[in-house]
């Protein structure tokens, strides 16, 4: 029987890769797929794959592919209402969530809340709203599998080993393109710089952050949310080759870890056939000449993010949703060239110190919090320019 998958974010890094997944592998129905505005690939997609549902969060656009595709039987719809239908489809057994940033966090809790299992690419609705979407997931019956290459490799070691006490995870970062500089050197880093990543093929807001160690702070994040663990027991190892993707050790001193080529291909198919493995035609590791291994601690006085992360998760309660709101600002502008890189992370903090949280809170008050931390990153970024 044929597995049905919804994907969230299609025209992305992620979306097109779960595509070419489902195209490798068969035996998976599209039944609806998102994007923000890319229609032209977004047509494409829809003519190959036959869904039912295409959603486009810019509403002109979506009505401007409508009329393109009226050959087509795939309904189009439009903004935020289109995206939570596009989540909570009939017939769906899976929501792919690879949308960018908080706008993923509505859509993936109305899924949840469907009965649809998830196959979780966006970071930012466990960042942000982790105890909420881990309390709707235990309530509504449904699992959440992690396509990070990270958490995917966490949940792989995992397997098994239910019953044993874990003394830590081990995850794993690639250290990015800045890897070893010093923040003299940094100053002058450009967006056309930090998206020269060395290892993975990603989309530029995840490619900054993985410049930045954010990327690892909001992974770590995540890994308490999917794994119950306490932050303290996660430790972040730096491991330039990106081969292990991340490992556990038990309390026995053993160590679990997964490993393979740097290619998100694998964790997302994992996703959508566990518990079964499924024969591809994806690279596998040639020991050979993959014959080096290294790791090294990260360096958290010239990376700050990583260290803001793990103080926003310690704090609790809505600091996170706002510490990752100033992120995707402070990062957007960056893309631009209107801040600097060391910026990033001044702003972020700022936006951080001037915010009073609150510890009982809703989705709404989330999306609250993610408003007012982008406005004040705002903000702080106009100061910069001027």
């Amino acid at each position: 029987m044929a597995h049905n998958i919804s994907i969230l974010g299609s025209t992305g890094s992620i979306g097109t890769q779960t595509l070419e997944v489902v195209r490798e592998i068969g035996g998976i129905n599209v039944l609806a797929v998102t994007a923000n505005s890319n229609i032209d690939l977004l047509e494409k997609q829809i003519r190959e794959f036959r869904p039912k549902l295409a959603a486009v969060m810019d509403v002109k656009k979506a009505d401007e592919l409508a009329e393109r595709i009226k050959d087509c039987e795939t309904e189009v719809a439009g903004g935020m209402e289109g995206l939570v239908a596009a989540a909570t489809i009939d017939g769906c057994d899976t929501v792919v969530t690879s949308v960018v940033g908080n706008i993923g966090i509505v859509p993936t809790f109305e899924a949840i809340k469907a009965g649809k299992d998830i196959a979780l690419a966006n970071k930012e609705t466990l960042v942000s709203a982790g105890e909420l979407i881990i309390n709707a997931v235990k309530k509504y019956g449904v699992k959440i599998y992690p396509v990070d290459s990270e958490h995917s490799a966490i949940f792989q070691s995992l397997r098994g080993n239910e019953d044993n006490r874990i003394r830590r995870i081990l995850l794993t970062a690639s250290g990015g393109p800045f890897r070893g500089k010093t923040r003299d050197e940094l100053v002058n880093m450009k967006a056309a710089d930090a998206l020269k990543h060395p290892n993975w093929h990603m989309g530029k807001k995840v490619t900054v952050d993985s410049a930045t160690l954010m990327n690892k702070g909001l992974e770590v994040i995540e890994a308490k949310w999917l794994f119950g663990v306490d932050v303290e027991d996660i430790e972040v190892l730096v491991h330039p080759q990106s081969i292990v993707h991340s490992a556990v050790e038990y309390e026995d001193g053993a160590v679990i870890a997964q490993l393979g080529e740097p290619d998100m291909r694998l964790p997302i198919q994992y996703a959508l056939t566990y518990p079964k493995r499924v024969k591809n035609s994806f690279p596998k590791i040639d020991f050979e000449q993959r014959n080096s291994i290294t790791f090294e601690k990260p360096d958290t006085e010239t990376f700050r993010c990583l260290s803001l992360a793990y103080k926003a998760i310690k704090c609790g309660g809505t600091m996170p949703a706002v510490m990752n709101g100033a992120n995707e600002r402070a990062v957007a502008a960056f893309l631009e060239d209107r801040i600097g890189f060391l910026d990033i992370a001044d702003i972020i903090e700022k936006t951080m110190d001037s915010y009073n949280v609150k510890y009982d809170y809703s989705i709404n008050d989330l999306v609250e919090a993610d408003r007012w931390a982008a406005e004040t990153a705002d903000a702080l970024i106009k100061a910069k320019e001027n």
